[in-house]
């Protein structure tokens, strides 16, 4: 096939857990990426989480049936994890596509907080994601104003905090590798988004493919 190869990193954090969206911010952002893979049928795509700490969940592949399915596995980081790594997360992402030699890589980062761990910082990630000629799109999640957050142990009890997202963070991300921000319910950004990177140049990818057969005929010759 010819297309693009693009780690999507998304954000996990307790956060997360907020139900300004419904069911709550993980799961629309789970939606966001579900709907983004099934439009890059062409496309090598990986996925790395984060939260305090970076993990890559799915390295670049083809067989998008899996990566949605370790996607849809994705939960909410342990309580001891509280924090969010937007730096080392998109750093993760990046080192992904270090050594791809495909003519267009893509970070696609979703996240709903404000950088507040990790070693790296948001702004040395994105100069090496443009230094490495990687272009990120970065996607805010989460409503304006305070949000209802789950009681841990109270099923049924919330109450009310701020939002924190840092839009002019997010922003400066894109705007530092030639990217794009947007909403994550902001479904003609994501469109045009989506129309960009069909404008980016393909490369040709090749993957092994194991097809397992099962011989059924045995059942019909009874």
């Amino acid at each position: 096939t010819r297309g693009v190869d693009i780690v999507v990193a998304v954000d996990n954090s307790g956060s997360m857990q907020a139900e300004d969206f419904l069911p709550n911010r993980l799961g629309v952002a789970k939606e966001t990426v579900d709907r983004f893979v099934a439009g890059r049928p062409g496309d090598r795509v990986g996925l790395v989480v984060f939260a305090t700490l970076a993990s890559t969940r799915c390295p670049l592949t083809l067989d998008h049936a899996l990566l949605r399915e370790l996607l849809d596995d994705v939960d909410f980081a342990p309580p001891d994890e509280t924090g969010t790594a937007i730096g080392v997360g998109l750093a993760t992402a990046v080192n992904r596509l270090r050594k791809s030699d495909a003519k267009s890589r893509v970070v696609v980062l979703l996240t709903d907080g404000r950088n507040n761990r990790g070693q790296i910082g948001p702004e040395a990630a994105a100069e090496a994601a443009h230094a490495l000629g990687i272009r990120v799109y970065t996607i805010g999640v989460g409503g304006e104003g305070d949000a209802p957050f789950p009681v841990p142990g109270m099923p049924g009890h919330f109450i009310r905090q701020e939002a924190d997202l840092d839009e002019d963070l997010l922003r400066a991300i894109a705007r530092t590798t030639d990217g794009r921000y947007f909403r994550a319910t902001d479904a003609a950004g994501l469109d045009e988004t989506f129309a960009t990177i069909d404008r980016l140049e393909k490369s040709e990818i090749e993957s092994h493919v194991r097809v397992l057969y099962a011989e059924l005929y045995p059942d019909l010759l009874v």
